[in-house]
């Protein structure tokens, strides 16, 4: 499990960038879903994966005891989450008026498209 986390996070982050350069604007908001993916996974596997016990302090005490399950992490990835998740919303959204409007994906037709009189 952990050379599988590091491993799977540079495979997500190749595939990520790879899609990124690609023509096809479809690729490129799949390489923007790997890449939220990958640097996700990337904060759960240096939040360091324990299976410890929530990060309660327990009664009668002033501090908190080892092990425990360090919750800055969890709270880096679910905002990540939703902040993934809205841009990939406004990528889709701009991706159809694009299509719409010049009728291709492709990336170097949508730049030829300005004609000149």
């Amino acid at each position: 499990m952990e050379l599988f986390l590091p491993v799977l996070v540079g495979l997500l982050y190749a595939a990520g960038v790879y899609m990124i350069l690609r023509r096809s604007f479809v690729k490129v908001i799949l390489g923007l879903i790997f890449l939220g993916h990958a640097a996700n996974l990337l904060i759960f596997t240096i939040g360091r994966l324990t299976k410890a016990a929530p990060p309660f302090v327990p009664s009668g005490t002033n501090i908190l005891t080892e092990p425990y399950a360090d919750p800055l992490p969890q709270a880096l990835i679910l905002t990540a989450i939703v902040i993934g998740f809205g841009v990939q919303a406004f990528a889709i959204v701009l991706f159809k008026r694009a299509y719409q409007t010049v009728g291709t994906d492709d990336l170097d037709k949508m730049k030829s498209t300005d004609e000149i009189d």
